[in-house]
């Protein structure tokens, strides 16, 4: 597959299969020893197929996370924490470089193949870059330095006369160097497209076509060349995809074409489990946790399969998934679909057009992915529900107000201060914060509460699902903490 250097172009294979069966990365000069990379060279060694697929689960967790706190609107220095973890979490190892450097390019190779991915994995891989950049110039004042020279960054530096005889019109830019800095700051003259973001938040002063950066700020220049690098090379790689994907069709192809639908988290599919070591969530346990435990999304999904006894199509898929991201087994996935759909059908009904979808939701049909969970916003994006008749969806985003407040009254859910306060978020068009309302209303203090994670609560269900059940096990000390489900077990 041709996967060229961003920098210097070049026509080389991303991946070729050795005799023993491992992946061969040919071409190139090796990965950067530096901690901030271009990822201009096409890595050269061999990889074993676990590994292809493990470096590139650990990367796509991280690039997730990004994406995930990008829609908490976190402060910066938390979202510089957080970020910071999950690096040193997923990305950190042994291997060193080897990991980041081949699951960079793995991952360009999954995504390059419509312009929606090609967009997100850019996105993603430009915050990502970022942060690497300015943590390692705020750790070593010559960081910054060091990367444009070693990256060969033609940049025009100002020279300490001109600057000099500039000095009070950049110093007039805000948020700039103060005048006792400024003796010791390097600025840049660059093209003004080339710092479209400073212009836009006047962080830079322009003159004849020219933006004049100080070295603090050339961090973004640096992004949106980086940006633009990443989005040639992935350009250039679309081509080619077909041809490897087709070539490689037993082992990396397919690998290739399900890693964006990889499920990564909030956390594995059976870690929600009791301390008898048995899954929480079964065919028995269902309904109570529905009214315990899962957000208004899924609460609804789960209303109107026992109302209907059945699912349209993106309701079974919305619901289906969460409830494998959840825990559910293929076994008591299908236990459950089809003790609810056969109350309107027969088995045999049930059988030829609903158990095939189950298992190819569980990878067990098809091309045997292991489809991903729907996110918050992938389901607050996705087409809205024919009232009456669809169950999926977002209820914040696509109930009305008068039917969503009184669908929280049914529930109980909070006083009427509490349900205002909900009711007033969804009108402001934050759907996410409104659910992580209705959570903090109905798990008061959980986030003191020891065992619960509350990351990811009002941007995934299943993270929902998780810190509620948590929470609840928490507070029974350990048990199901709900007799509801005890009282279903009973009557199953």
């Amino acid at each position: 597959m041709n996967v060229a250097g961003p920098a210097r172009v070049r026509s080389v294979p991303l991946a070729s299969a050795s005799k023993r069966g491992s992946l061969a990365f040919d071409g190139g000069a090796g990965s950067s020893a530096a901690d901030v990379n271009m990822y201009n060279d096409i890595p050269s060694f061999e990889l074993s197929l676990d590994d292809f697929e493990e470096y590139a689960l650990a990367r796509l967790k991280v690039l997730r996370k990004i994406e995930e706190m990008k829609t908490r609107n976190l402060s910066p220095e938390n979202y510089r924490t957080e970020l910071g973890k999950c690096i040193k979490k997923h990305l950190s190892s042994k291997d060193g470089d080897r990991l980041d450097v081949a699951s960079h390019f793995i991952l360009r190779a999954a995504y390059c193949r419509t312009e929606d991915l090609r967009r997100w994995f850019l996105t993603q891989e430009c915050h990502l870059f970022k942060y690497r950049l300015e943590s390692a110039s705020s750790n070593n004042g010559n960081a910054l330095k060091e990367f444009l020279a070693r990256n060969d960054f033609a940049l025009d530096r100002v020279s300490r006369a001109e600057k000099e005889g500039m000095r009070g019109k950049l110093l007039s830019v805000t948020g700039g160097p103060n005048p006792v800095e400024f003796l010791s700051t390097d600025y840049y003259r660059v093209p003004f497209v080339q710092a479209l973001e400073l212009v836009a938040r006047r962080e830079c002063y322009v003159e004849d076509g020219f933006a004049f950066v100080p070295l603090t700020r050339i961090v973004s220049i640096v992004v949106a060349k980086f940006r633009v690098s990443l989005s040639k090379s992935m350009a250039l790689a679309v081509g080619a995809f077909g041809q490897v994907a087709h070539e490689e069709s037993t082992r990396i192809g397919p690998l290739l074409k399900s890693m964006n639908s990889q499920y990564t988290g909030p956390s594995t599919p059976d870690a929600m489990v009791g301390l008898d070591g048995e899954r929480v969530l079964t065919a028995a346990t269902v309904d109570g946790l529905a009214a315990q435990s899962m957000p208004l999304c899924m609460q609804q999904l789960h209303t109107g399969l026992k109302r209907d006894h059945k699912l349209k199509h993106q309701g079974r898929l919305q619901f289906g998934l969460f409830l494998k991201g959840s825990g559910m087994s293929l076994e008591e996935h299908t236990l459950f679909f089809q003790r609810e759909f056969t109350r309107i059908m027969t088995s045999e009904q049930f059988n030829k057009q609903y158990s095939y979808s189950i298992r190819h939701m569980h990878g067990k049909e098809g091309k045997r992915a292991s489809y991903t969970p729907y996110n918050c916003m992938k389901i607050i994006m996705g087409n809205p529900p024919q009232s009456g008749v669809e169950h999926h969806g977002c209820p914040y985003k696509h109930y009305d107000d008068q039917n969503l407040s009184a669908l929280l009254g049914k529930l109980k859910i909070g006083d009427s201060a509490d349900r205002d306060a909900i009711i007033r978020l969804k009108k402001e068009g934050n759907f996410q914060l409104a659910c992580a309302k209705q959570f903090e209303v109905q798990h008061p203090l959980a986030s003191t509460v020891a065992g619960v994670n509350m990351d990811g609560v009002g941007n995934h269900p299943n993270a929902w699902f998780n810190a509620s059940v948590s929470y609840h096990q928490a507070k029974s000390g350990g048990d199901s903490g709900m007799d509801a489900v005890k009282k279903e077990e009973a009557v199953m």
